[in-house]
């Protein structure tokens, strides 16, 4: 195809990240575009041959993606200062190009560290013989592949090999003899499988359910990080500073002062402030009126209009417990640029 063909050629770009290309089992670049309505939309990126013909813009993993695509979001800086736009129109724009890109950069980033922590939760699950594997009839030739991937996640109870065009299912020990759908639909789901399964989970279920399941089972490692002096001494700078709320990659630093319990570990909620139209607001207070252990950041709705952060629980968790009127809290917070929270995977690299 040629380069003048592609959705959204003429439009202009102003950031780009990575996306899994699930069918492929690789990441491929996407730009983000200024439409015409002056909306941003997501559009897949493409390198342009001496030919004028184009290629996908893709990196064999997530890494080697978002190198790429820093260095080219820095590049692509100085293309807002040359719109057409009255300085406001170039705040509010930046704004949500700063929204769309950070979305994009923990949605992926957060899946990436769950993939990394389920692969070190299984290290010593026994790997399974090549005599062990029952595959279905006529397929000998797809069991390299097949040791290739259970090698690496043992755990999983579905797997896809695009290079045969077949996809199994796991029934009892390792009988992968059953055929199932191989479509764009069940690339996803082995996407997702490689990282739920591990926790015991499946990888074809509602998605942010399951995700939200894995942050709860890995809220108690969570707090291990609490025990590390590294993050006491940050934590001590931040109280000296009057700093009672620190947010990190998911996760939130709560200084409770009621019963002289000090800093815990709750979970941060993104989903409401990344509805479509909303803005995220990098400063401002929560007000805290019960003890949930999800912190809701404040955001702007699309009308302006600015909502308190505040604390709730899970829906499945029940009503959180009420703080007295007079034990209400509202707190400034911070959120570090610096991702703490990967010291939760693999080793707890901070001590």
């Amino acid at each position: 195809m040629w380069l003048e063909q592609m959705p959204g050629y003429s439009l202009p770009t102003l950031a780009v990240w990575p996306q899994p290309w699930y069918e492929a089992g690789i990441w491929q670049m996407y730009d983000l575009k200024l439409r015409n309505d002056g909306s941003l939309k997501w559009y897949k990126a493409f390198v342009e041959l001496e030919t004028k013909h184009v290629k996908s813009d893709v990196y064999d993993s997530y890494e080697l993606a978002v190198e790429a695509a820093i260095k080219r979001n820095t590049e692509l800086s100085e293309e807002l200062a040359n719109l057409d736009l009255s300085i406001s129109e170039k705040e509010s724009l930046l704004l949500k190009i700063e929204k769309d890109v950070t979305r994009q950069s923990r949605l992926f980033g957060e899946e990436q560290l769950m993939l990394s922590e389920a692969i070190r939760r299984h290290q010593e699950t026994p790997r399974p013989s090549v005599n062990e594997i029952l595959l279905p009839d006529n397929c000998e030739n797809i069991l390299g592949s097949l040791m290739e991937i259970l090698n690496e996640t043992p755990y999983i109870n579905f797997v896809r090999l695009k290079k045969y065009g077949i996809s199994l299912l796991r029934d009892k020990g390792h009988d992968w003899s059953t055929r199932t759908k191989h479509t764009k639909q069940t690339a996803k789901y082995f996407y997702r499988e490689r990282i739920a399964a591990a926790f015991g989970l499946n990888g074809a279920e509602h998605w942010g359910k399951t995700k939200s399941n894995i942050r709860e089972i890995l809220l108690p490692r969570a707090n291990q990080l609490l025990q590390l002096a590294s993050v006491k001494r940050m934590l001590d700078e931040a109280e000296q500073q009057g700093k009672k709320v620190v947010v990190a990659s998911g996760f939130v630093f709560w200084f409770e002062e009621s019963g002289n319990v000090g800093w815990i570990v709750k979970e941060v909620s993104y989903s409401d402030a990344e509805k479509s139209g909303n803005t995220l607001w990098k400063k401002g207070t929560i007000l805290s009126k019960n003890h949930g252990r999800i912190v809701v950041l404040p955001y702007v709705k699309e009308n302006g209009d600015l909502v308190q952060g505040h604390t709730k629980n899970a829906p499945h968790d029940g009503k959180a417990k009420p703080r007295h009127s007079k034990e209400y809290v509202e707190l400034p917070y911070e959120i570090l640029e610096v991702d703490l929270m990967i010291g939760l995977f693999g080793e707890l690299k901070y001590e």
